[in-house]
């Protein structure tokens, strides 16, 4: 399974945010993509899941047009994890994730045992099981932010989207978020990501996107990408990139402020 786009043009209409995007997502990958606010992340998302029609260029799932496939499979295929919303239905936090059932489900076919069983399975693997009973609109934003992960990994697709799906966690959450990120991509999942931490991309990501005015600025390994220069030239900031040493004898980069912005 493998989505990409090609010289992507995208935006609203009469407003358009983006042009030239070339990149693809394969099974089985991390992909991490990350600029300042306003640089277009969210609406390149939306017209790679088919959700907004692209201004230029194409969008195509195992070489096929994204247009040109029914909406039920494409969700079947990918996917998304929106950034948090509050909902307006009361809802409860397991009929929420149990949602992510919908696309394999026939016309007017309640869920069956197997699709609440993954849903109760999802619901065990970001810690909400005991909120399966509370009413999605009532709990927190970072709670919220977690049924909508849960739900998306119900869905059950090889290929994940994810806007900034730690943004409202506190750390703990967001250290077990990015852990199922690395689990579903050896499973062979395939998973792009937003962020505005670079830290993040350092931890998980096979490849790392710079999107800054709508404009790729860079694209490839964590290594390659996330440089002193690259991070300045995206934020406006002065950073340094430096290793640290892991307890278990590994090393990871991380970025630490250089402590002003430059002139």
């Amino acid at each position: 399974m493998k989505l990409e786009a090609h010289a992507l043009a995208f935006g609203y209409r009469r407003h358009p945010v983006g042009r030239d995007v070339s990149l693809a997502l394969a099974a089985g990958e991390i992909m991490c993509l990350l600029g300042p606010n306003g640089g277009g992340k969210t609406t390149l998302f939306r017209t790679l899941l088919g959700l907004l029609p692209p201004q230029g260029g194409t969008v195509t799932l195992d070489g096929a047009d994204l247009r040109a496939l029914p909406r039920r499979e494409v969700a079947k295929r990918i996917a998304y994890v929106p950034q948090a919303h509050i909902g307006y239905f009361p809802f409860t936090v397991r009929d929420v994730v149990l949602m992510g059932r919908t696309a394999h489900l026939a016309a007017f076919a309640g869920p069956s045992r197997r699709d609440r069983e993954l849903a109760e399975e999802a619901l065990a693997r970001l810690g909400l099981a005991r909120l399966a009973g509370s009413i999605y609109t009532q709990i927190s934003g970072g709670e919220r932010q977690l049924t909508l992960i849960a739900r998306a990994l119900a869905q059950a697709a090889p290929l994940l989207v994810m806007d900034e799906p730690t943004a409202s966690l506190d750390f703990g959450n967001q250290v077990r978020v990015l852990d199922q990120v690395t689990a579903l991509a050896r499973s062979g999942i395939g998973v792009l990501l937003s962020t505005h931490d670079p830290d993040q991309a350092f931890q998980c990501a096979d490849r790392v996107a710079l999107l800054r005015g709508g404009e790729l600025m860079a694209h490839g390994s964590p290594g390659e990408v996330l440089t002193r220069e690259h991070l300045r030239e995206l934020y406006g900031v002065d950073v340094e990139v430096a290793e640290a040493s892991l307890s278990d004898g590994t090393r990871r980069r991380v970025c630490l402020p250089a402590g002003g912005v430059p002139g």
